[in-house]
């Protein structure tokens, strides 16, 4: 298994090591002991699963009061799964990064709190399972709008189907007085 952290401090890809055989293949898809060694030393509360079609985007997503860490990974399919700096003071404020993870690479990327998170579906359906390392508010919910071109995120789709609520999102720099401040860590 192999941590790799990414341009983003913080931001870490999972390369767990997969046992394939006639029969198919095991990997351990998370090991606390392991993960903490990794540099992930965060406990994880919630796990979600979605199903996405073709073109979905989904993001870019957090949470003000409530951050949430996640640990996410592919098991259908292909997805293009990105991670902004949102953290106020952070020398890499508004930074993205993203990183392509399929149930053929067995990939994670882990994405700590301060961040919003989002992704596409490259594949004609993905499904994606997140862990996180808090309870999902919905009350506590924010969205920056997905083509803000103050982040310039290079989606590999265009024209991506995404829900209402998305689509009315903020620019980053309407929301930046409601963000977290970077605390150097």
């Amino acid at each position: 298994m192999s941590f790799t952290e990414l341009e983003i401090p913080g931001v870490i890809l999972v390369e767990p090591r997969v046992f394939p055989d006639e029969r198919g293949f095991f990997l351990e898809t998370f090991h606390e002991q392991k993960y903490r060694a990794g540099g992930i030393p965060e406990s994880f509360v919630q796990d979600n699963h979605s199903r996405s079609v073709k073109g979905t985007l989904r993001g870019l997503h957090s949470q003000r009061h409530q951050p949430q860490g996640k640990l996410v990974r592919a098991i259908e399919g292909r997805i293009f799964d990105v991670a902004v700096d949102v953290r106020r003071g952070s020398p890499t404020f508004r930074r993205w990064v993203g990183v392509e993870l399929s149930a053929e690479n067995f990939l994670q990327l882990y994405i700590p709190q301060g961040f919003v998170h989002g992704f596409c579906v490259l594949s004609d359906v993905a499904q994606v399972e997140y862990k996180c390392t808090d309870y999902y508010a919905p009350h506590d919910e924010q969205s920056v709008r997905w083509n803000d071109p103050d982040i310039g995120i290079a989606w590999p789709i265009t024209d991506p189907v995404i829900s209402p609520k998305d689509h009315a999102a903020p620019r980053l720099s309407e929301i930046e007085h409601l963000l977290p401040v970077y605390g150097g860590v």
